[in-house]
This record gives C-alpha cells, sequence and structure tokens, in this order.
C-alpha cells in the first residue's frame, strides 16, 4: 500500500517583542495566530522568550521583576491561552516563554498539542554570558506529533554540532528553533549545515527573520522584515535523509565526545534564586 505524503504546514512568528511586557507581546503573537488559524497550519512557532521580551539580558532585571513576567506550566495565564487557541485551531504550537520552576528560571519552548494539551517542554541547554540568569536545561527531549517526531534547540544551541546530531539520532526529522540572538548571513550556512549533516528541515524562527533549510541543505522558505508576520510554509518529510550522513558514521571513533572529565569541560553556571 502507498504511503500516505508526509506534508507538514508550518507558520513561524516573525515579531520583536517588548521587554517586560508579557500582554503586549501574547497580544501580538495571538493576533498574528487567528490571522491564520484557517491557514491549515500543523504547528505553529514563536521566538526565543517571546512573552517576556527576552528580558534576561536588560541592566534593571531583578529576580522579583523576572518572576512577574515568567510563568508556570499548568498554571500560567498565557500558557492556558496558548492551549485554548491551539485547541481552538488545531494547531501544534512551539511557545517561547520563561519558566520559573523549583525556584529557578528556564529560557523554555512549550510544546502544546492540537487538543490544547501539553505534549512537553524543552529548557535550554547551552548558556552563555548574557544567559546566566537562567539555570541550564538537562536533556535533549524529542516529541513525537501526529506529523512526525521533531527536535526542539533554542538560540545558542545551534552552535554545538553535538546537540542537534543528538536530537536526529533520537528521530527527529524536523528542527523546530526558537531564537532571538545572531541571524546574519553567516548563521544561515550554519543552518544549512545543520540540516546538511543531519539529512533534516531545521525552522529558524526569530524576531527579524524566519528561515527554513532542507534536508540538502539548501533554503527551502526565507522571511526577512522590520513588521510583524507569519511565514507559512510546507515541508515534505519524506525528503528527510536517513541514509547518507547517519548510516556511514564510525561512532567508535568518537568518544572523546562524550568525555565529561576532559579539561574543555567547564562547571555548569549556579544561577541566582528566584
Amino acid at each position: 500500500m502507498k504511503r500516505k505524503p508526509r506534508k507538514v504546514v508550518v507558520g513561524m512568528m516573525k515579531a520583536l517583542p517588548a521587554k517586560w511586557d508579557a500582554k503586549d507581546n501574547f497580544e501580538v503573537f495571538e493576533s498574528l495566530f487567528r490571522c491564520h488559524a484557517q491557514d491549515g497550519l500543523d504547528v505553529f512557532i514563536t521566538p526565543e522568550c517571546f512573552l517576556d521580551g527576552y528580558a534576561v539580558t536588560e541592566k534593571n532585571w531583578t529576580p522579583a521583576r523576572f518572576r512577574r513576567v515568567s510563568q508556570e506550566v499548568g498554571k500560567g495565564l498565557f500558557l492556558k491561552r496558548v492551549s485554548q487557541l491551539a485547541r481552538k485551531a488545531k494547531t501544534h504550537v512551539v511557545f517561547g516563554f520563561t519558566e520559573i520552576l523549583n525556584n529557578h528560571f528556564y529560557n523554555a519552548a512549550l510544546v502544546v498539542g492540537r487538543k490544547g494539551e501539553v505534549v512537553g517542554k524543552y529548557h535550554k541547554t547551552h548558556l552563555q554570558a548574557h544567559d546566566h540568569r537562567f539555570a541550564p536545561g538537562q536533556d535533549l527531549p524529542v516529541f513525537h506529533l501526529d506529523f512526525g517526531c521533531v527536535g526542539t534547540v533554542i538560540c545558542a544551541d545551534r552552535r554545538w554540532p553535538e546537540s542537534i546530531r543528538t536530537l536526529r539520532l533520537k528521530g527527529a526529522e524536523v528542527l523546530l528553533m526558537p531564537t532571538y540572538g545572531m541571524w546574519h548571513l553567516d548563521n544561515e550556512w550554519w543552518m544549512r549545515t545543520r540540516s546538511y549533516e543531519n539529512g533534516m528541515f531545521v525552522c529558524f524562527t526569530h524576531p527579524n527573520v524566519a528561515l527554513i533549510t532542507d534536508p540538502k541543505g539548501g533554503v527551502a522558505a526565507k522571511l526577512q522584515s522590520n513588521v510583524p508576520d507569519v511565514l507559512i510554509h510546507e515541508i515534505d518529510l519524506d525528503q528527510v535523509d536517513d541514509t547518507s550522513h547517519l548510516k556511514d558514521r564510525r561512532p567508535e571513533l568518537y568518544g572523546i565526545l562524550a568525555d565529561t572529565g576532559h579539561p574543555s569541560r567547564q562547571k555548569l553556571y549556579d544561577p541566582p534564586s528566584a
């Protein structure tokens, strides 16, 4: 029996959020989401920490102020509204926000299913100097959605090839990536490389650009501007390459990659309490 085509319609939100203004930022998200709720989207992705405007870097940052724009999964009002919108539109959503959990802050992406259920979440694992008010994530999970297996990383996580390769080896066919940082031409080449070396799609979602790179390392779609907008593009998961770069690997030669005692390994940053 012929297999059903695996076409996935991706919506990638491109908008610059306001620092500290969760209410206004959510209204921008909701407006753009509703504009495309009837477009047959399978998944809708926001930039990194969109809800609070990536306020972690601000000089007027305090734990108390950050707590006010953070959300608890299962309790946060804005996250509940994301679930309601996803359920009504029958669309998966990957939503960037700051999570408060066990008295720590996490740079998080919430994965919501078509029925409004929380499928899972991802915490940014690779923290740079500007991110040290967050606690680091400790896992690279994949999520099995009804259209295929997806992986999620956040912004700087893309710099380490091991992060994306790990998700690919766990079965991820497409990478859904909320970001806020670098988005220059060099980054476009990096994303094309991540796609090529893993034979997968990468969806780089940034306030200024939405970019999809394909399993051959090409640019499948790109939307760049200085106004809020949404890139909508259909990808075909049948194009995901399970052979060329995976079957000929030599894992027995790569042992040093997992050597946590190597001198280059640094102690994880101890973030401030919330």
